[in-house]
């Protein structure tokens, strides 16, 4: 696996979000948030959540979505629970994950992070596929990037302490960043 010249995966599946921007003028990427989501919540493989980040999400289809209505997000990445990968923006535009944030007392992580969305919620564990998919994942993005580092990729929880708590104590940290290189 690895980056192409353009910010893309390659071989990785892609769908553009309109959730995404320019990064600021000279922003390097130093920062992989690992988040999680499933929509209907505690539901997977459902599409919602590439509808989410596509804004075509009908949130009448169940009442838990009823607080997306209008909302505009979406990550780089998605890890679905069998280790398929979509990519939603390019690594060097800013994607809309990280919301109110700061990292070292920086904040706006979004200005300078990669959002990875592994499909799950914050009380379960992740399977097998996605712990592999996402060591690949970071494999290729520290081969590229070289602002990143092991101790720069963190949780959404450590970035906005007191609002997030993905990707929950289910998320073996030490299972992901063991094999993953620096």
């Amino acid at each position: 696996m690895h980056v192409t010249e353009s910010h893309w995966l390659a071989r990785t599946r892609r769908v553009i979000s309109p959730n995404a921007d320019a990064r600021p003028v000279r922003a390097r990427i130093e920062l992989v948030v690992v988040h999680c989501i499933s929509l209907p919540p505690g539901r997977f493989g459902t599409g919602c959540v590439e509808a989410l980040f596509t804004n075509t999400l009908d949130c009448r289809i169940d009442p838990s979505l009823n607080d997306l209505e209008g909302v505009r997000v979406s990550a780089h990445l998605f890890i679905d629970r069998r280790g398929r990968t979509t990519q939603f923006v390019p690594f060097s535009m800013r994607a809309w994950h990280a919301g109110v944030s700061a990292w070292r007392g920086r904040p706006g992580c979004n200005d300078f992070s990669i959002g990875i969305e592994l499909e799950g919620t914050d009380t379960g564990a992740y399977t097998a596929a996605q712990y592999w998919r996402l060591r690949r994942v970071l494999d290729a993005l520290l081969a590229v990037y070289p602002a990143l580092s092991r101790d720069a990729v963190v949780g959404h929880a450590e970035i906005a302490p007191g609002r997030k708590t993905d990707p929950g104590p289910g998320f073996e940290w030490h299972r992901l960043l063991a094999a993953t290189g620096s």
